[in-house]
């Protein structure tokens, strides 16, 4: 049997369509065939070499999927063949087996634990969780990666007040999944600022304020008339060591909190002013919004279910995998939300 991947062959150039052939499952591997698959921004820095130098080249990209189990190696206990599964990088319950090696006319091409730009993967137990039921397959790939970090951070990590205010800069998937969250779990003060008209619409159509970014003294003003003291709490998901600059700008001097998930290039750094911190400004850095997938996964599609909250809106821009360069490439643009790939299977 054989698999179709988009492969990472050279940093800073398109991916390429390999046929590739899947090796005999080791302890702990479970094969999926996927069934939609994201692309996320950590994605784009590997295919970019924003992440710095690449010592497992050439090898398989993607960390968010859902799919149906279709083979087990040995010792897996936590799945069956033919469950549907949501595919995370966020470590869960299972065995943390070694990574497959595939091969292609005798090379050999690396994957991680979890790789999805694939029609089917092997994938280590513990990136494997199972789908709630009642998810729908397509909006299941959210919650994969950028849903649930976003999610996590307004649930298990900031714990706002009813009456705190909150600024998500940046609707991205991960800035989106907080700002949902947060008025799923009825909080009346949260805003929001983005760059792009339609991510702010989309917000609006939540019931959130949502400004455009388009001039940093500008916007802070505009903030300031909206919260005059500034913010309890500000999520920054604007991918960028500047939207952290200005995220930790926005809050109330003497308590306000930053917490971030953004991930700027690898030699990025920020600058704060040390009198803010000693004042009682603080800021701290999530991975993954602390989620535990197993168990956090079923309680949010179960909030969004209860809160009829529209997550289907985030999966409008669908590619099949022969498009995914086109989708990178318009997703790098900013022109689109967040690309979901369509796996085919023949």
């Amino acid at each position: 049997m054989k698999i179709t991947a988009a492969v990472l062959e050279r940093t800073g150039q398109p991916l390429h369509l390999l046929d590739l052939e899947i090796p005999k499952l080791q302890r702990g591997q479970v094969l999926v065939k996927i069934a939609y698959s994201a692309i996320c921004r950590s994605q784009l820095m590997e295919i970019n070499g924003s992440r710095g130098h690449d010592k497992w080249l050439p090898h398989l990209l993607g960390h968010e999927a859902s799919g149906v189990v279709v083979a087990l190696g040995p010792e897996v206990t936590k799945v069956r063949e033919g469950d549907e599964v949501i595919l995370t990088w966020i470590r869960s319950s299972g065995i943390e087996s070694s990574t497959p090696k595939y091969l292609y006319n005798g090379q050999t091409i690396n994957a991680g634990p979890v790789t999805t730009f694939s029609n089917y993967s092997i994938v280590s137990e513990n990136r494997v969780v199972m789908k709630p039921q009642g998810l729908d397959m397509d909006v299941a790939v959210l919650f994969g990666c950028a849903l649930a970090t976003g999610s996590g951070m307004a649930l298990n990590e900031i714990h706002p007040n009813l009456d705190d205010t909150v600024l998500v800069l940046g609707l991205g998937g991960v800035g989106m999944g907080a700002l949902l969250t947060l008025v799923a779990s009825g909080k009346k003060n949260v805003f929001a600022v983005d760059r792009d008209d339609a991510k702010c619409a989309l917000a609006k159509s939540f019931g959130v304020e949502a400004l455009k970014f388009t001039e940093e003294s500008q916007l802070l003003n505009s903030l300031e008339k909206l919260v005059p003291g500034g913010f309890d709490y500000c999520i920054e998901a604007g991918g960028s060591a500047g939207t952290i600059e200005l995220g930790f700008a926005t809050l109330k001097t003497n308590s306000g909190t930053l917490l971030f998930a953004s991930h700027p290039p690898n030699n990025d750094r920020i600058s704060l002013a040390p009198h803010e911190l000693i004042s009682g400004k603080k800021i701290r850095g999530s991975w993954g919004g602390a989620i535990a997938p197993d168990s956090d996964i079923p309680k949010l599609a179960h909030l969004f279910k209860e809160t009829n909250t529209s997550i289907e809106k985030l999966i409008e821009n669908q590619f099949s995998l022969e498009q995914i360069n086109d989708a990178v490439d318009l997703f790098s643009k900013g022109s689109i939300f967040r690309p979901i790939l369509v796996m085919d299977h023949p």
